[in-house]
């Protein structure tokens, strides 16, 4: 089929650039330093939801957004013309197979790093307090990040295609996209905002399978738990004559908001429709244009 033979060929032309090939080395040093700097400070969940943190915030989005951008503006649309006059391929066959192939090779470059990483920090002996991690939690993460890079490369796609020029169109995506993060962060939306995705992560990866589950093992609930320990605390520094302990510090980046409510749901909707929205308007204004 010819989607297949465009969808080979674009992997081959991707695995051969020099920017695959670099981002391929900078996220994987990037991440073996975020790794071995928090290794023994911070907890399973909140360090895999830092490892997390450059694909959702920054840096790696704008490598997600050239790529997108790169099949369907500046001289390679250009070049298009000819090559629908001569081949039997139409453009939808073409849009679809450049824009699986980026998709592809983010995507792959991301699991290829993270989930080696992953693993290390799952089974590993670190020098930290024990924190469970579900399948179901590390597997929704995977996801969820996995969509957010398929929707970066999806509105660059969308904006390749409108604005024809591939600086412009980078250009303008990262000046519209961190505004409107920040925004949506401001009211901790993580169903549309990757900075509230990435410090909901944690939340998520302690998610099982079934929510009875967890709360068959702590009937009393976690905030609970930790408003009794505390109590009982203060009652025995105040029978010993001791200080009360003040209350834990909450200031860290992934401990800002309350994420209990979390659905993956929810966020799989939120930034899936945008996503197949963005591919749509992409392929109906390339496919109504003269080249």
């Amino acid at each position: 089929m010819p989607t297949t033979a465009l969808f080979r060929h674009d992997l081959r032309t991707l695995s051969g650039s020099w920017l695959v090939r670099l981002w391929l080395a900078a996220t994987a040093i990037l991440t073996l330093f975020l790794l071995t700097a928090n290794w023994g400070q911070f907890q399973t969940a909140t360090l895999i939801a830092s490892m997390l943190f450059p694909y959702l915030v920054f840096p790696w989005f704008l490598v997600a957004v050239v790529l997108g951008v790169a099949p369907v503006s500046g001289a390679q649309a250009d070049a298009l013309a000819d090559g629908f006059l001569s081949r039997p391929v139409t453009r939808y066959e073409y849009l679809i197979a450049a824009w699986a192939a980026r998709v592809f090779t983010v995507v792959g470059i991301f699991l290829l790093v993270i989930v080696p990483a992953i693993v290390l920090v799952v089974f590993a002996n670190r020098p930290v307090a024990e924190e469970t991690v579900t399948l179901y939690g590390i597997l929704g993460s995977l996801i969820v990040v996995s969509l957010v890079l398929t929707l970066l490369v999806s509105l660059g796609f969308l904006l390749g295609t409108l604005l024809r020029r591939p600086l412009l169109a980078v250009v303008v995506l990262i000046f519209v996209w961190f505004p409107i993060n920040m925004i949506l962060h401001t009211f901790s939306l993580e169903e549309f905002s990757p900075i509230s995705l990435n410090q909901a992560i944690p939340t998520l990866l302690r998610q099982p399978w079934n929510e009875t589950e967890v709360e068959s093992q702590n009937p009393l609930g976690d905030h609970d738990a930790e408003m009794v320990a505390r109590q009982a605390a203060y009652v025995m520094n105040f029978l010993s004559g001791e200080p009360a302990p003040p209350p834990p510090s909450k200031d860290g980046f992934f401990e800002q908001n309350n994420y209990d409510d979390f659905s993956l749901g929810r966020v799989l909707l939120g930034y899936g429709i945008p996503t197949l929205a963005a591919v749509a308007l992409a392929l109906l204004s390339f496919c109504s244009r003269d080249l």
